[in-house]
């Protein structure tokens, strides 16, 4: 093996560019450009249900139970230690109602597109030409016995 070819190979020019070339094939895919504006829209999505559990839901339950008003401030104190509890129920509450909706939105909604999949994959394939003449001469005999 040649020592030489094998540095000649290493041309960092023409590695560099076809890198660059690679990384444009896959960044301006369809799918890759789809997911970058699911992920910005979830993203977003997740600050308003965030925000719509932090100030409407939140507030609403700490009305309910007789305790503080303010959820922020619902803490257990052992000794020295505070643990806000508070905050985390208000984190549950909010994994639940995304987690809700993206249920209804995968599940449902394309769940309906996933059975009419699975009808068509039940019904059989149409024949073919060959399996068209097969069937009519089988039933011409059929008929003739």
């Amino acid at each position: 093996m040649n020592p030489i070819k094998n540095i000649a190979g290493l041309d960092p020019a023409k590695r560099a560019f076809s890198l660059v070339d690679e990384f444009k094939a896959f960044a301006f895919k369809g799918n890759v450009i789809d997911m970058a504006v699911g992920i910005i829209v979830g993203a977003a999505f997740g600050k308003i249900i965030d925000s719509f559990v932090k100030h409407i839901i939140m507030p609403l339950i700490s009305l309910l139970l007789p305790a503080q008003q303010d959820y922020l401030n619902w803490k257990l104190v052992i000794g020295a230690k505070v643990v806000p509890y508070g905050l985390f129920v208000g984190e549950v509450v909010n994994f639940l109602i995304i987690a809700g909706v993206l249920f209804i939105f995968i599940v449902k909604f394309l769940g309906v597109l996933t059975k009419s999949k699975q009808k068509e994959a039940l019904a059989p394939p149409p024949l073919t030409k060959d399996q068209e003449l097969l069937s009519e001469i089988r039933d011409l005999l059929r008929n003739k016995n």
